[in-house]
């Protein structure tokens, strides 16, 4: 692996660089471009290329597609299935107009549909939701610098609910990049409409006149379960994730675009707060402050922006979901801070862009992070003040880069020092779709060694080719003060992931002494093998079923003396069905080597010793596009030396109203051990009213027997103007642990109400 990261290294400054290609600026496949605006010319390979349409008079975004465009320009479509029936024109008819002024680009389109207003998906209003593309809805990805690699995207239902998120090297989507821009529908006898209006302000790009931009267009008719396209998409990729796949996005020509970059964002903020926690030393209660701070966003150039944090503040962000820890490893929370989301895709190392599909990835959650932003403001459950940030994000020609320095205050209760945070991210894009990097890492307080500082630094690998098959890779140290051992970590990873047969292996190996502190390391010490293999045949006589898939693996830990940790044998078997509801199961052959004694949360301890035990789990999933949709699950078996029943409903959701839905959540785990059983229960519901696309009231109340809490956390925001928001906010932790000498009360943990509000200045 070293040798392989090493020799790409030594390629990099020649011979990769002269075997980057770059798409051609006529259509998506070289094909010469319309000249009638809204013209459509398909190319051979099925990439179509389409001619914007100039605009000279205004255009009011209203849904209502009353403007002379309309009449003038013939709409374009040409949508494609990618399911049920891949490559087959879709069932539906769609027209598209794309055009563009000083200002904004838009993107309009007249949906017809057979189905009755009554039979369509349409039932959520809050923004960038899971829910929203389980909706009937018509999106668009672009690809603003015509790289083949990255794009930011959009759609809507016809409730005018929309979402949208950034994609950078066809990886993981940032669902929570919230840029500003406007989406508006209407009905019409036979379908509905839509008119959206992307400010150029919103977007990065490269301006002049006649730019050349990839674009892609995705319809989701959600009653029929059915997935369209206006490209050709890889049939493995039929579902939402198919519009990452930037690569065979089609073209758009002839934007004069206005001078791109250099634009001035400011947001600051105001807040009234009035908090109680019991946790703080002294114990605080009723304490009633405000604070001020805010961001700034500037672009230095069309593609390299400078943001700028000051106090920073994170109250409006909803609270974790709990989680129950059945296993003797660290548990992995996602961000869901606005300023660490932004931009995410560009600090992630080691992991590369998708291959395609579902299967592949070989179970990535023991892979470490370099960078992972929650070691930043929070620590052991506490919030750490951030008194200033600064970022700098985007491309230079064909390097991605990230710069980030952030120092946090300290907080007495985690016992959290003043600390200095530094992560430095370097891309370079190669061939068709892969890309090399290295990254560093510097914590100047370390978390182990008081008075010590860590570092962490590596380099890494992902190479793309064809459209399934891809491999990735990783070379990473760290230097912490006390720590002198094993000190690397390293990955190879191959993946081949095309519809009807799949393969996947991975070594992944962890030092005793790695130690990546601005990052999240689930376990230690371990060298990991895995592979898998999988069938996906889809059944031409079972119309109920669109596809069976079957599949077998094996991980293997070995620790740093060579003797086996664990190893786990994998048995999958999960139908398809054609109206999206899925059945799964899995059985499990497990052994684990326990050198210490462990304690699952809220249980009893295991002794030290070697264990076999199996388990099997099935779940029936229902599609989230029904009123009524969730996972249920079962798990019996073995459980080092006893056993676990567990019950589980999950994802789940239950659609009241159109603006009204409830998300219940239950995990039962019964463990009977020999020296005693217990029972873990955890509970919670998040029940969501959205008033309008830009206002909506939410309420997550969570339970937890493990640690015997009981949380809360109410939420309203209301976007009054595009980028500007109003937040009023209440939380609230109580501790309910039987024991507690004031039996069968609450004990107030911490409490807070919090009234925020933040304004755009754009110039």
């Amino acid at each position: 692996m070293r040798f392989l990261l090493a020799f790409a290294v030594l390629l990099f400054p020649t011979h990769l660089a002269l075997a980057q290609q770059s798409p051609s600026p006529l259509g998506g496949d070289g094909a010469a471009a319309p000249e009638q605006p809204n013209g459509m010319v398909q190319g051979a390979s099925g990439r179509p290329t389409i001619r914007a349409i100039k605009l000279t008079e205004p255009f009011r975004v209203d849904g209502q597609l009353d403007e002379a465009i309309y009449q003038r320009y013939p709409g374009f479509g040409g949508m494609l299935q990618a399911a049920p029936r891949y490559g087959e024109p879709a069932t539906e008819k769609t027209e598209i107009w794309v055009s563009f002024d000083g200002d904004n680009l838009y993107v309009s389109a007249k949906l017809w549909d057979q189905a009755p207003p009554e039979k369509w998906i349409a039932n959520e209003l809050r923004r960038d939701t899971n829910q929203m593309r389980n909706n009937d809805h018509f999106g668009v990805g672009f690809d603003t610098f015509h790289d083949r690699r990255s794009g930011f995207m959009f759609y809507a239902n016809p409730l005018g609910g929309f979402a949208d998120y950034s994609v950078v090297d066809e990886g993981s989507p940032n669902t929570d990049w919230n840029p500003v821009w406007l989406a508006k529908t209407g009905r019409f006898d036979g379908g509905w409409t839509i008119e959206m209006a992307f400010p150029f302000k919103s977007l990065r790009y490269t301006s002049g006149a006649d730019q050349v931009w990839g674009i892609q267009f995705r319809r989701a008719v959600r009653h029929k379960n059915e997935w369209n396209y206006w490209t050709p998409v890889p049939r493995n990729m039929a579902g939402p994730q198919a519009l990452n796949r930037v690569s065979v996005y089609g073209t758009v020509v002839g934007l004069d675009l206005p001078p791109a970059g250099r634009n001035l964002e400011i947001k600051p903020y105001a807040l009234g707060r009035n908090a109680t926690d019991r946790l703080q030393n002294p114990p605080v209660s009723g304490d009633q402050d405000g604070e001020f701070g805010g961001d700034l966003k500037y672009g230095i150039t069309a593609n390299l922006t400078a943001d700028l944090t000051v106090n920073t503040d994170f109250a409006q962000v909803e609270i974790d979901e709990q989680q129950v820890n059945l296993t003797r490893f660290n548990l992995f929370l996602p961000e869901k801070r606005d300023f660490f989301l932004e931009g995410r895709g560009l600090f992630d190392f080691g992991r590369g862009g998708s291959s395609g599909g579902s299967f592949g990835g070989g179970g990535t959650s023991d892979q470490p992070y370099l960078f992972y932003s929650r070691r930043i403001g929070l620590n052991r459950g506490r919030v750490v003040p951030i008194d200033v940030g600064g970022r700098l994000t985007g491309k230079i020609g064909d390097f991605g880069v990230g710069v980030m320095n952030i120092q946090a205050g300290d907080e007495g209760a985690s016992r959290s020092p003043a600390t200095n945070f530094t992560v430095v991210r370097v891309k370079r894009d190669i061939l068709r779709r892969s890309t090399i990097g290295a990254m560093f890492t510097n914590r100047n307080e370390s978390s182990v060694t008081a008075g010590g500082d860590n570092q962490s630094y590596g380099i890494d690998a992902a190479l793309g080719f064809y459209q399934n098959v891809s491999l990735t890779g990783y070379y990473a140290e760290t230097q912490t003060t006390g720590l002198a051992g094993d000190n690397e970590s390293f990955q190879g990873k191959f993946d081949w992931a095309p519809d009807r047969y799949g393969a996947s292996a991975s070594v992944l190996k962890v030092g005793k002494d790695f130690n990546p502190e601005v990052g999240f390391l689930r376990r230690t010490n371990f060298t990991r093998s895995f592979a898998s293999g999988r069938f996906s045949p889809r059944p031409r006589n079972i119309p109920a079923v669109r596809k069976f898939t079957f599949e077998g693996s094996l991980e293997y830990f070995e620790n740093g003396a060579g003797a086996v940790e664990s190893r786990q044998q994998t048995g999958k078997f999960n139908v398809e069905f054609d109206n999206s509801d899925t059945f799964n199961v899995e059985a499990n052959v497990n052994y684990d080597l326990l050198l210490t004694p462990f304690t699952p949360a809220g249980g009893k301890a295991i002794p030290v010793g070697g264990y076999h035990y199996n388990d099997v789990s099935m779940s029936y999933s229902m599609g989230q596009q029904r009123r009524i949709s969730g996972n249920i699950g079962v798990q019996l078996g073995n459980y080092y030396n006893g056993t676990i029943r567990a019950l589980s409903f999950s994802q789940g959701r239950i659609s009241i109203l159109k603006q009204l839905s409830v998300e219940p959540r239950v995990v039962i785990n019964r463990l009977e051990l020999p020296n005693g059983a217990f029972t873990t229960r955890q509970f919670g519901a998040r029940t969501d009213y959205g008033f309008s696309p830009r206002m909506f009231a939410s309420a997550l109340l969570q339970y937890s027997s493990a640690d015997h809490s009981f949380s809360s956390n109410v939420r309203f925001r209301w976007e009054y103007r595009p980028g500007s928001e109003f937040f009023v906010v209440w939380t609230d932790e109580q501790d309910t642990n039987p024991l507690d000498p004031r039996a069968n009360r609450l004990a107030l943990k911490n409490r807070a109400f919090v009234v925020k509000m933040t304004r755009l200045f754009r110039f």
